[in-house]
């Protein structure tokens, strides 16, 4: 690996180190030590959906016309540290929404703009990115590792150690190799520079408009697991959480590299199918899986990740990308985000929340403990539910794409 390549990779680890060192366990101190009701907690969870509907185009479009994507990340690690720093500091509900939600909006953008600087700096994206990127999700491992090893699931501590992180980064940023804009200073915002009418124009396609209500679905029971899992594996008694949930992201590794094999022998259709049926499976796992005898099932809920994740989400990117046309590939992906990563999992944060709260016993102390059972047996239904609409009403014929590339093979 080059130096240029390095540091990128550097930059990666970073990156993900932050996401996965404050937001894994942040339900956990809301919760244990806090005694935040479960909408509290959700709310807190959904601030990254929030950001991810609101932030994540002004911010680019900022650094396409005025700044370099250096500097820009500089800027917002920088703010967003003191923002986590400040929260990690306080004891009631308002101040930490609040300041939580402002770091969000920071830190959202980051996660394009570190690929697009990543982007400009290479010769083949698509065969020099896998291994860049790549260390971010070793980042996160190691963000889970670090807090499971100090035993801090249950304190403020993760979020200070993100702050740190996020300081170091937007040091670091400015020896990042100079990334200036592309756009000219002239080129106004406008209402369609954030999803452009050709990208919407894709709905029009039924199986493509099945698709992405499917992704909408599924990310709403998808909330339940990113932010009240690590709550819930410390409540059971579990040791260690936070460095079992990592467990997740190494099955995310070994997935990636099994795609290609997979999506020659199911196409599409099945992939897709196989990772929603993973969110149903993990989901029933964790509602009969204990820490004693039935300890196996947590594991192998927490392994499923890489095909829940993989399976779906990278599936899905790879569908967009085939089905836009070329011009608009990049909107078309930003449009599929926005109605996954921002408006799905927002609504499963507030729809996860009520549900955690109707199983929830509350003790004198204010401290309280849950019936996950039905939690997850209600997370697992919602999953199922929308798996057999898929799996029901998509239907579609390999196509060629229109630059050449190997057609999409979906089975019907």
């Amino acid at each position: 690996m080059t130096l240029v390549k390095t540091r990128l990779a550097a930059m990666m680890f970073l990156e993900y180190f932050i996401w996965g060192a404050w937001y894994v366990t942040v339900g956990t101190w809301l919760g244990r030590t806090l005694h935040f009701s479960g909408a509290d907690i959700a709310l807190v969870g959904g601030t990254t959906a929030v950001a991810a509907i609101v932030s994540p185009f002004v911010v680019g479009w900022l650094a396409d016309r005025f700044f370099a994507t250096e500097r820009v990340l500089t800027v917002l690690h920088l703010a967003g540290a003191v923002l986590l720093w400040l929260a990690a500091g306080q004891t009631a509900f308002g101040p930490i929404y609040w300041l939580v939600l402002a770091y969000a909006c920071l830190y959202m953008p980051t996660l394009a703009l570190t690929n697009s600087l990543a982007f400009r700096q290479m010769r083949d994206p698509k065969l020099e990115f896998g291994p860049i990127r790549v260390l971010g999700t070793a980042g996160w491992i190691v963000a889970g590792l670090i807090i499971s090893r100090l035993n801090w699931e249950v304190t403020a501590y993760p979020l200070k150690l993100a702050a740190v992180c996020s300081a170091v980064l937007a040091v670091y940023a400015l020896t990042l190799p100079h990334t200036p804009p592309l756009k000219t200073k002239q080129d106004e915002f406008k209402a369609r520079s954030v999803v452009p009418p050709e990208a919407i124009q894709l709905l029009k396609d039924r199986s493509f408009s099945i698709f992405v209500l499917a992704s909408f679905l599924i990310c709403i029971p998808l909330q339940f697991y990113y932010v009240f899992t690590n709550l819930f594996l410390t409540e059971i008694g579990v040791s260690s959480p936070a460095g079992k949930m990592a467990l997740g992201q190494v099955s995310e590794l070994g997935c990636m590299l099994l795609i290609p094999w997979f999506f020659r022998r199911l196409g599409v259709k099945y992939m897709l199918i196989a990772g929603m049926s993973a969110w149903a499976l993990r989901y029933a796992l964790f509602a009969f899986g204990n820490p004693g005898a039935g300890v196996w099932m947590l594991y192998l809920g927490i392994l499923l990740h890489g095909i829940c994740y993989d399976f779906f989400f990278v599936t899905g990117q790879i569908y967009v990308d085939r089905k836009a046309p070329l011009a608009y590939r990049a909107a078309a992906q930003g449009m599929i985000t926005l109605i996954t990563y921002g408006a799905g999992m927002l609504v499963g944060s507030f729809l996860s929340g009520s549900v955690v709260d109707r199983f929830s016993i509350v003790a004198a102390d204010g401290s309280a403990t849950h019936q996950w059972r039905p939690i997850w047996l209600i997370s697992g239904a919602l999953s199922a539910v929308v798996l057999l609409l898929f799996w029901v009403a998509f239907h579609e014929k390999d196509e060629q794409p229109a630059d050449g590339r190997t057609p999409i093979t979906v089975r019907s």
